[in-house]
């Protein structure tokens, strides 16, 4: 791993250097302005994110391409694995918080029904305060129990008084009493989806390979109709297909956690994963990645398996869900900066905990990069630039910061069997249109929101840890226009300066001021029933999954 690493390192010095001094010629050609000068520190401080995002695009796609069998090729314990009856008990846990119930329980019976009984046991683990949901959850529970009667001692619902330490706090207490009597840890959110024979190849890697604390699989989105979920989980899939890959060569037992779809092995989570408050007493909020790296302290593998097969979730309904989760995301993260000084951190656990931060942080810097572009336009600084630099300058960026995705992409063009499932290369093509037109519209939308929130966020700014709506929705105008105002504001501002200043720079500024501009009709057009409809009707951005049921007797696309 230290080659892997090392390689990786040289990858990205090489990239930064190349793109520092790329964006330094074009815009040094008379000289360096203070404005110039802010505005290559930007781009500069962003070149590592995408240097990263590049390298494990290229690495990605060079094993799914390469390789017979790219999960084996990332983690060794899954080389020549095959399943078979389990040898220890295995709690699948499911973490309830407010949660409507009828979604929750509809997946679980298919899972239950391909687990053996003695060796897999389904627990609730509910968080839930409210009296409405708790009398609803008790029901829902016990006539999911009593309609299974084969399996009704298997399934419980344990229930606290009081959610100290959220999700992370309602695990640990269960492991600590009921869950040490087991030897795995399923660990389930509320809309997680997975298959017995993932779970059971899961089970059958921790068995052969002592060493694995956790195997986090890889989880894409569950098959909707919605335009907003739909189009943006067919790009994030493709994109964390190639990254994961990619990632998990270099980074081997030292990878990531991501809080559900994973199995974990209870006695050393138990010991490594419990988790103090921070400094100012607060609770540790994105909890998962911290409980990773105190494992990899400890010695233990945490191994991310690049495959998708029988690992589902859900995703944000519509913008405004989506926009609250960023928020609720950015702010667990960035407990992450006081967490890196910590004594006893590897530089491998020190990274893990700066790629979350530059994650978020990033959102910032692209808002000040482009800021500084009507600066400089609207100054006449790039008046001595040629316009075939500044598309280069555009297309470079582009290319990187996308490159995970447009991977996944080339993967499934150059993979005749893999574009089948999606309905054959026709259909990749006219998902991926869809999702690139779709993504340079929210991009902007999604990166003013986080920019607003991190610069608030050190003079008090808060977003609660709620329970999350996941039911699909229409988002009204007014409801739209209230939330969004101040990105259509910003992008009317950015146009007005380059209109009247520099108006050839409108075009550049389209990708990122266009989708500020129009951030009122996307959201409500992206959470449109009709537009849902005619985007099923027409298969575009369709799953392995949408289509694989489509094609089972008695479907429909309504």
């Amino acid at each position: 791993m230290p080659a892997r690493r090392i390689a990786l390192f040289l990858f990205g010095a090489l990239f930064c250097g190349t793109m520092g001094l790329t964006v330094f010629r074009l815009l040094a050609s008379e000289g360096v302005s203070p404005l110039d000068a802010a505005f290559l520190a930007a781009l500069l401080l962003l070149t590592p994110w995408i240097a990263l995002a590049s390298g494990n695009a290229l690495i990605g796609l060079a094993i799914l391409l390469l390789t017979p069998d790219p999960p084996a090729h990332v983690v060794p314990a899954m080389r020549g694995l095959r399943p078979g009856a389990p040898r220890g008990r295995t709690a699948i846990a499911l973490c309830l918080r407010n949660e409507e119930m009828v979604p929750v329980l509809r997946p679980l019976g298919p899972l239950l029904d391909g687990l053996a009984a003695e060796h897999f046991h389904l627990w609730f683990l509910s968080d839930t305060q409210d009296p409405g949901f708790r009398r609803d959850e008790d029901a829902a529970v016990e006539r999911f129990r009593a309609a299974r009667p084969a399996d009704a001692g298997r399934i419980h619902l344990r229930r606290r008084s009081h959610n100290a330490g959220f999700k992370a706090g309602n695990v640990m207490e269960f492991l600590d009493a009921e869950g040490a009597g087991y030897d795995y840890l399923l660990c389930l959110d509320a809309d997680s989806v997975m298959t017995p024979a993932a779970v059971l190849k899961l089970v059958a890697a921790l068995e052969a390979d002592p060493n694995i604390a956790i195997l986090q699989q890889l989880i894409v989105g569950r098959p909707v109709a919605a335009p907003f979920p739909r189009l943006s989980q067919f790009g994030m899939r493709a994109g964390m297909r190639t990254w994961a890959t990619g990632q998990g060569w270099w980074q081997g037992p030292k990878g990531p956690y991501w809080g559900h779809n994973a199995l974990i092995r209870i006695a050393p989570f138990r010991e490594h994963g419990k988790l103090e408050t921070l400094p100012d007493g607060s609770a540790i909020l994105s909890h998962d990645q911290v409980e990773a790296i105190r494992l990899h302290g400890a010695g233990w593998g945490v191994w991310c398996l690049p495959e998708e097969e029988g690992s589902l979730e859900g995703n944000p309904p519509a913008l405004p869900e989506f926009m609250a989760r960023d928020l609720r995301w950015a702010a667990g993260n960035m407990q992450y900066l006081s967490l890196l000084r910590l004594p006893g951190l590897d530089a491998m656990s020190r990274f893990q905990l700066l790629q979350a931060i530059l994650l978020f942080l990033c959102a910032p810097l692209w808002g000040l990069a482009f800021a500084l572009a009507v600066a400089i336009a609207a100054t006449g600084g790039f008046d001595a630039v040629p316009t075939a630099g500044l598309v280069l300058l555009m297309l470079l960026f582009w290319l990187g910061q996308h490159a995970p995705k447009l991977a996944g992409y080339l993967q499934l063009l150059a993979q005749p069997a893999q574009a089948a499932r999606y309905g054959g290369r026709g259909a990749v093509l006219a998902g991926a249109g869809a999702e690139i037109l779709f993504t340079t519209l929210l991009s902007p939308i999604g990166t003013f929101n986080k920019a607003r929130f991190l610069l608030a966020l050190p003079f008090g700014a808060r977003v609660g840890w709620s329970p999350q709506n996941r039911a699909d929705r229409g988002v009204s105008w007014g409801d739209a226009a209230r939330l969004l105002w101040p990105q259509t504001l910003a992008g009317l501002v950015a146009f007005g300066v380059l209109a009247a200043t520099a108006p050839w720079a409108t075009g550049f500024a389209l990708p990122w001021a266009g989708g500020l501009l129009v951030a009122i009709p996307f959201c409500v057009g992206s959470s449109s029933p009709r537009m849902a409809r005619w985007l099923v009707k027409r298969g575009v951005a369709a799953t392995p999954e949408e289509i694989q049921a489509s094609r089972r007797p008695g479907s429909s696309d309504a």
